[in-house]
């Protein structure tokens, strides 16, 4: 099992990762990497109550997500990495011994600096060069919106 999918979504948990990836994928667990969101109680609350009972949720700073990346890529579980920051999941991978083998980018959206790449992504040029760093570390770099949509190389956001 281990993980099945790291997502960048500045949405967070909402229908489509919870009702189109974590169902299509088995998930079992979702890890909301955030060091804001770990830190608040209350915005705990409202993500989780967009995850059926059956699912369980994490919150957790990229540091203590970082140490957590061995167990969830080798244990029973099948895990879901979530993080709204491109800079967050970059954090968590980037010379990670036991770094996932892919990113999925998932709603991105508009923000002054940003330019459009798909119509749910839009990085600036500095975000799209840490994904090419990512990438370039050996980590599988794609977009795709929904399971169902064909996945988007990296190389094709210009």
């Amino acid at each position: 099992m281990s993980i099945r999918l790291c997502r960048i979504d500045d949405r967070l948990i909402h229908g489509q990762v919870v009702l189109g990836w974590a169902r299509s994928l088995g998930i079992q667990d979702i890890v909301l990497v955030d060091d804001d969101v770990a830190a608040s109680p209350w915005e705990q609350d409202l993500y989780r109550m967009a995850v059926p009972p059956e699912v369980r949720v994490e919150f957790l700073r990229v540091a203590e997500a970082r140490a957590h990346l061995h167990e969830w890529k080798t244990g029973p579980v099948a895990v879901l990495i979530l993080t709204g920051k491109i800079e967050s999941m970059a954090d968590l991978l980037t010379g990670a011994e036991d770094a996932a083998g892919s990113v999925n980018l998932g709603g991105i959206h508009y923000r002054a600096g940003r330019t459009e790449r798909l119509p749910y992504v839009y990085l600036s040029d500095e975000e799209l060069l840490r994904l090419r760093s990512l990438r370039d570390a050996g980590v599988a770099v794609t977009a795709q919106d929904v399971p169902g949509a064909e996945p988007v190389d990296l190389e094709a956001l210009r």
